[in-house]
């Protein structure tokens, strides 16, 4: 059959309008040679498939006009199309408002009523939980900005959430320490662009990791803000003492019981 076809295609140019002969053959145990995926790809009928066009549907009108018999009943009257479903939730189901959500989460959150600037913080969370730290004021993002200070208790300038500070009755002059340059911004991180490692610096691991160092700016404004607190710090006898120690419990110390 093959040999036919092709004689016919070099005689006229033409394909021959025969039968068409199957693309896959039967071998040996009468399995076919090429499986379902293999003669898809080979017919190629992907290249030539279009996506089936749903008939547009004609506009239906939400009620129709319904004649009524009778003289005082308005001779007709108007009923809807389609039926409403006589099934409905027992319980009505809340949805939450997307719009709402988002301008909540972009407000700032509210500030405690015990939490003024220079009342003295216990953390409960984080690499210095236990740790008590001077609150300086409130971010734009809600985050409060506090510190140890740093040559106290080794607490640097940093971002807690209020959630997670237990407001104290002592407090701490702060009028005079300048807090103007400690924005959110201050404390993002650095984009630095990835650089391809080396092959010895590949394999070096954990050993060949450079340490974090803080920038020479920040250990300047580190140093004034210790400064202008520690002036008023020891000024209040035992203060400084209280501020290097770490808040912990002891059995039978119950917090909700305590008053700080």
């Amino acid at each position: 059959r093959h040999s036919s076809k092709s004689a016919t295609m070099a005689k006229t140019g033409k394909k021959s309008s025969g039968p068409h002969s199957s693309r896959n053959h039967t071998i040996a145990g009468g399995v076919e040679r090429y499986g379902r995926s293999a003669v898809y790809k080979k017919r190629a009928v992907y290249k030539t498939k279009k996506a089936a066009v749903a008939p547009k549907k004609a506009a239906v009108a939400a009620f129709k006009t319904k004649q009524v018999g009778g003289d005082k009943n308005g001779k007709e009257r108007k009923v809807p199309t389609t039926r409403t479903e006589r099934y409905y939730p027992t319980e009505d189901e809340t949805k939450p408002m997307p719009y709402a959500h988002a301008k909540a989460s972009r407000a700032t959150a509210k500030l405690r009523s015990n939490i003024t600037p220079g009342t003295v913080l216990i953390l409960l969370a984080g690499y210095f939980k236990g740790k008590r730290v001077v609150f300086l004021k409130q971010l734009d993002s809600g985050l409060l900005l506090v510190t140890g200070p740093y040559k106290v208790n080794g607490v640097p300038a940093r971002r807690v959430n209020q959630a997670y500070v237990i407001a104290t009755s002592t407090k701490v002059d702060v009028a005079a320490v300048d807090t103007a340059k400690f924005t959110d911004a201050y404390f993002a991180n650095e984009d630095k662009a990835a650089s391809k490692k080396s092959e010895g610096e590949f394999f070096e691991g954990a050993d060949g990791k450079k340490e974090k160092k803080v920038s020479a700016a920040r250990v300047a404004d580190q140093k004034a803000l210790d400064q202008a607190l520690l002036a008023n710090i020891n000024k209040v006898p035992s203060l400084k003492a209280y501020m290097n120690s770490s808040f912990s419990l002891k059995n039978g110390q119950y917090p909700h019981e305590l008053k700080f």
